[in-house]
């Protein structure tokens, strides 16, 4: 089952470092506590969103793979 989430966004078509830059513009939007659900490709983005937000606080809940290949990331704000 899939956690909920109240904010989400997609990061598919960007490269790093914007990867991280976009994921964190939109935690920095969420009250502690809320989640955002991040679509993003790559093996590079995989590697760095979730490793750069665990650093900045935050907490990996969910991550799966989508139909069209991309995973999909549920990030708690720390």
């Amino acid at each position: 089952m899939q956690p909920s989430f109240d904010r989400q966004i997609d990061i598919t078509t960007d490269i790093c470092p914007m990867t991280f830059v976009r994921t964190r513009l939109a935690l920095d939007a969420l009250n502690t506590g809320d989640v955002l659900l991040v679509r993003l490709k790559g093996a590079e983005p995989l590697r760095n969103v979730p490793r750069s937000a665990a650093a900045l606080g935050h907490q990996e809940l969910h991550r799966e793979t989508d139909a069209q290949g991309a995973t999909l990331l549920w990030l708690r704000h720390g």
